[in-house]
């Protein structure tokens, strides 16, 4: 019994490290899913970057996780879960006063003219 233990403990020990990074936060994911958009704007250029990225269920699209991308006037450019906010500018959007506020951090990154974003509730 007491081997057992023992070797269920070294188990745990040796376990629970590589358990912990192989969970991502959702930090992280976004992260990661910002960092493979640029990657993908990179090697396919521009134009096939925001067609993925608006599109519904592709590959930037996770559910909760997704990338939108503002140009440089801040005119969203691309957005999977809302194609209405394509083409519109969000750079004089009130404050969200009287709205429900939620914690969010959201990664962005500037890949050529274009600045790809993911946001993350807490």
């Amino acid at each position: 019994m007491k081997k057992i233990l023992v070797m269920a403990i070294a188990l745990f020990v040796f376990l629970a490290p590589v358990l912990a990074a192989a969970a991502e936060t959702p930090q992280q994911e976004a992260k990661a899913l910002v960092e493979a958009a640029a990657a993908f704007l990179k090697a396919n250029g521009k134009e096939a970057t925001l067609a993925e990225c608006n599109k519904a269920g592709g590959q930037f699209d996770k559910g909760d996780l997704y990338v939108f991308a503002y140009d440089m006037t801040a005119t969203i450019v691309a957005h999977p879960k809302n194609p209405k906010l394509v083409g519109k500018n969000l750079m004089e959007v009130p404050d969200t006063d009287g709205k429900k506020v939620e914690a969010k951090t959201t990664f962005l990154q500037m890949a050529g003219d274009i600045v790809l974003c993911c946001g993350t509730y807490k």
